[in-house]
């Protein structure tokens, strides 16, 4: 089985998304029928370039004092972790051999104590975010600096998106291995955001497993994190691979997950200011980012909600089909060693306040 699984991962690249582990970039925004029978209709990612060059949130948004005195009066939802590793994998508080599926603190902080806990503060990892159309909620009085929707997606899917958000974090805020199930347009204002990405059919490939859940609990007065878990217990569907693992870890990581390792070269791209990525639903994506000058990353995403919900059609009982199919370790490492280095060399370069 897993030979004729191994031949559907070739197949899709071959056929479609192309063997390169590159993207198709766009150096203009596509027209409507472009985009739906390109990109939409095959579920297929792109780059494109010189979508949002008419933003003034470009050149105003890189300014700290700017941001602040625009924000002054906002509050926003800031995720507090201590390693800036929110909604992932780590060892549960009973037991260092078992892992739990952690979320962040999630708490309403006025707009330049954010800020300041986002870059000055070593103690912990602040990253403003949340996936519920916090942009116009939290960050209206900079409506203007950006659009409210984007044109040719909202013709091509028929609707206006139902949320957009806004990311600002640094270089240590990163976004395990996922997927969602709605069409995501990800734009990049100010520093770079790093994008690992495998197509629905590299399901096998994520190892996904059920984890009890916790949540991170911070304490303003000690600065110590305790993580809970949750009661009753509720069990997370997750990724269980990092395809980053710390050097300690490579062996045994590249032996517990040989299909992610032994298959095809995931698709690697930056996302620099001014483009913008279409991320199809279903599509596992990992998310890092390099910060400006300033020692910021920020993007804004058009999504989520009902209206640029995936079509829960056809496709989406492929998915389920493929996924609900048994699929046994590959054996053979012969790639591994070869695989991780083009991660490596892929990944983001540290910068000198890394």
């Amino acid at each position: 089985m897993e030979g004729k699984i191994e031949t559907l991962w070739n197949e899709v690249r071959e056929l479609n998304l192309g063997t390169s582990g590159e993207l198709d970039r766009l150096n203009s925004p596509p027209t409507p029928l472009q985009f739906l029978r390109d990109f939409v209709s095959q579920n297929k990612p792109c780059i494109i370039s010189n979508a949002t060059n008419h933003w003034p949130a470009l050149i105003r948004w890189t300014s700290d004092s700017y941001l602040t005195s625009a924000l002054s009066s906002s509050l926003v939802s800031l995720h507090l972790t201590p390693h800036g590793r929110a909604d992932s994998l780590v060892p549960s508080p009973s037991s260092s051999a078992s892992l739990c599926f952690a979320s962040a603190q999630v708490q309403r902080t006025p707009f330049p104590e954010a800020l300041c806990l986002i870059k000055n503060d070593a103690s912990l990892v602040a990253y403003a975010q949340q996936q519920n159309n916090c942009f116009p909620s939290e960050y209206s009085p900079l409506a203007a600096d950006c659009d409210s929707h984007i044109p040719f997606a909202t013709e091509a899917l028929g609707c206006r998106p139902e949320a957009i958000n806004m990311w600002i974090g640094d270089e240590r805020s990163t976004t395990s291995f996922h997927k969602d199930h709605y069409e995501n347009l990800y734009t990049v204002v100010t520093g770079q955001k790093h994008f690992l990405l495998l197509p629905p059919t590299d399901v096998h490939r994520m190892y996904i497993r059920e984890y009890p859940a916790a949540q991170y609990r911070h304490s303003p007065v000690t600065g110590e994190f305790e993580l809970e878990m949750e009661s009753p217990a509720r069990p997370v569907p997750w990724s269980s691979v990092d395809p980053y693992p710390a050097p300690e870890d490579r062996e045994e990581q590249l032996a517990k997950f040989p299909l992610f390792f032994n298959g095809p070269r995931p698709f690697l791209c930056t996302i620099n200011p001014g483009e913008m990525l279409y991320l199809p639903s279903m599509w596992f994506h990992h998310v890092r980012q390099s910060p400006d000058s300033s020692g910021r990353t920020i993007a804004v995403n058009y999504c989520k909600g009902s209206r640029y919900d995936m079509q829960f059609d056809i496709k989406y009982a492929y998915f389920n089909f493929l996924q609900s199919i048994q699929c046994p370790s590959i054996e053979s490492q012969t790639l591994a060693e070869t695989v991780q280095e083009d991660f490596d060399s892929d990944a983001p370069e540290k910068t000198e306040d890394e």
